[in-house]
């Protein structure tokens, strides 16, 4: 492992990789929100509350087992990627999280320029391992020295501002509420963090089948705005 974290701070670091402006296409997702409100039927706060809560458990039970197993051991990160792309059966969702996981992987391959991540990123490219999300997310952030702590807080913060930030384009609730939204939710992932922090791989769960559900429906939509 690289002494990036101690070079740059690895606060520096947390921020960089949570920052809007790192490039690894996550804002092109909605997360399945966009299909929810368009085929749920469902409107209102409230039920859009309960869809963001959901959205945010399920990325902690199905999310985080394989980032804090590939942070553990991130030289087998391959055989981690290989456990998820059987995990995430639904295509819409599987083309969601291996295409945020090469932009990823890519993007800190060319920025933090470390052999393990560029090698890493070079399967990725070459196809021989799918590129899922979280593996490569909790594998990259614990090549670059972050904490495993930190890496699990990141990855739920991450989920949480995608899921508001899409709400916001999809003109269901302002700037402002997202933030609102973000802020009551901090004891929500500090919970998930808390109850998740043991899971391995293999505990990984699918808990908000109707998301997925809806989600799946996304290619069917007359009209979109995301890509999943």
């Amino acid at each position: 492992m690289h002494n990036l974290s101690s070079r740059f701070g690895g606060a520096s670091l947390l921020l960089q990789l949570a920052d809007s402006a790192f490039p690894t296409g996550g804002f092109a997702h909605s997360q399945g929100l966009e299909a929810w409100a368009q085929l749920s039927g469902i409107a209102g706060r409230p039920a859009l509350g309960r869809f963001i809560d959901e959205a945010v458990v399920q990325a902690a039970h199905g999310g985080l087992p394989f980032v804090y197993a590939a942070h553990d051991d991130s030289g087998d990160v391959r055989a981690i990627d290989r456990a998820a792309e059987l995990f995430l059966r639904a295509p819409v969702a599987n083309r969601a999280s291996r295409a945020q996981g090469r932009a990823f992987v890519g993007t800190a391959a060319e920025v933090f320029e470390l052999p393990e991540v560029q090698h890493v990123a070079a399967a990725v490219r070459a196809r021989e391992i799918p590129g899922h999300h979280a593996p490569h997310f909790g594998a990259v952030c614990a090549m670059v020295g972050l904490s495993r702590a930190d890496t699990g807080r990141a990855f739920l913060h991450l989920a949480l501002r995608g899921v508001a930030s899409a709400a916001v384009r999809l003109g269901l609730f302002g700037p402002l509420e997202a933030q609102r939204a973000q802020l009551a939710r901090g004891p929500l992932v500090s919970d998930l963090l808390a109850r998740c922090d043991a899971l391995r791989a293999e505990d990984a769960t699918q808990t908000a089948p109707l998301l997925e559900i809806f989600g799946a429906h996304h290619d069917r939509l007359y009209s979109r705005l995301f890509q999943s």
